[in-house]
């Protein structure tokens, strides 16, 4: 299985390589990591207490922030080492201040775990809720060196729980704990014989929460909203932008709509204004074109202010919901308003916890979505109790952090 193991992971090398002449997040991954061990050697230096957090790409650092920011608070002589293996997590993050040093992930290899384990000499790692790599968990259990999961949920069909499994089910000894997000995840790890568990719960409602008291005034959208009932979609794909349009455009019941695609690149927003042609659509980076108070649709084609733009919502649609799997509908329902989703949500707890409660609605057909919409925006009861769930289910969940924090052991 090691060699198994070794030739897939060289073999990903391979495909990388061949790819980033074409692919630029395949030339982002290959690049980060050039010169890394001498980077990593003189940025972290000799005796510093390092705590080591790995996250493989953005959505997992945004899951493991408020641990971040905490652990650094309360032991402010350690330096935060962050990894990712992913370019859309280190792109996005690599200047993040909360951090002493921002890294990529070298590959894993016996070797390079070795040499990273030797440069960094963490006294504490954090992984984020997944990432299983053999060589380098192995390498820190060798050296001692107290190794959390943290956040993570585990299913009956991953490879750990079949019988075919040993290997897979050996590297969970590497690990000190886990922190798992439900009593699942916790009963599935006793199956096979691992009782190092906490169930701590998820600790992006910490981080939600954390973002939400944050939150900026954000003037252009509260221009644009005058006073009016208004939807924010948030990380829309084209799936979820065809289906808005569609049923804005044939609603009786005119609200206002702001859309923060997913890609912001200039191709995909003219696409949304095409699909939006005959409204009144506004642009977030020329908004003193516009006079914002008369549009109907505001596109955010900018990055980094989507959390902030939920409050000004009293519904929200998010997106992905056709592809892999819908982005984050907890920074939209901290502040207390009902989202709307598509199909593909079953990997999120989160989702069917929302939907049981009346805080959450899956749609799949442009029909569910008209009947939907139309019902929250006609009814006010529904809206309020379908806002009031939402806002009361991130309350009652938040305190993972504390859990995780509380029961490491420096």
């Amino acid at each position: 299985m090691v060699f198994l193991y070794t030739l897939g992971i060289r073999i990903y090398f391979i495909l990388v390589k061949i790819a980033s002449p074409f692919n630029p997040k395949a030339k982002q991954w290959l690049n980060g990591r050039k010169d890394l061990f001498n980077r990593l050697e003189a940025a972290v230096g000799i005796g510093n207490r390092i705590a080591w957090f790995h996250c493989a790409s953005l959505g997992e650092f945004e899951q493991g922030r408020s641990v971040i920011e905490a652990f650094k608070e309360r032991n402010p002589d350690f330096k935060i080492l962050i990894t990712f293996f992913s370019p859309s997590g280190y792109e996005v993050r690599k200047n993040y201040s909360g951090a002493d040093f921002i890294f990529y992930l070298p590959l894993d290899t016996w070797n390079n775990a070795r040499r990273f384990v030797r440069i960094v000499n963490p006294e504490v790692v954090f992984f984020v809720k997944y990432e299983f790599w053999y060589f380098m968990l192995n390498r820190l259990r060798q050296e001692e060196i107290k190794t959390y999961l943290i956040s993570t949920i585990f299913r009956p069909n991953q490879i750990f729980f079949k019988r075919y499994g040993l290997w897979y089910r050996r590297m969970l000894r590497c690990f000190t704990h886990f922190f798992v997000q439900n009593r699942q995840s916790e009963q599935l790890l006793l199956s096979i014989g691992y009782s190092n568990v906490t169930i701590s719960g998820d600790t992006r409602f910490d981080r939600v929460f954390q973002i939400a008291s944050q939150a900026k005034n954000i003037q252009e959208i509260s221009t644009f909203k005058n006073g009016e009932m208004t939807l924010v979609c948030g990380s829309s794909w084209p799936k979820d932008e065809e289906l808005l349009a569609a049923w804005y455009k044939n609603s009786c019941t005119k609200i206002k709509l702001v859309i923060a695609p997913h890609e912001i690149g200039e191709e995909h927003v003219q696409r949304i204004i095409q699909l939006f042609d005959g409204v009144k659509v506004a642009r977030y980076t020329q908004a003193g074109d516009y006079d914002l108070a008369s549009c109907q649709i505001l596109i955010i084609d900018t990055i980094g202010i989507l959390s902030s733009a939920y409050r000004y919502g009293e519904l929200a649609y998010i997106g992905g919901g056709f592809g892999s799997g819908i982005h984050n509908t907890l920074e939209a329902a901290t502040w207390g308003i009902p989202v709307v989703f598509g199909p593909k949500h079953q990997k999120f707890k989160e989702a069917s916890d929302l939907i049981r409660g009346g805080g959450g609605f899956s749609i799949s057909t442009l029909d569910e979505l008209t009947q939907t919409l139309n019902a929250l925006i006609c009814d006010s009861t529904k809206l309020k109790l379908g806002a009031q769930f939402a806002r009361e289910y991130v309350d009652v969940k938040r305190g993972a952090t504390q859990t995780i924090l509380s029961a490491v052991r420096l």
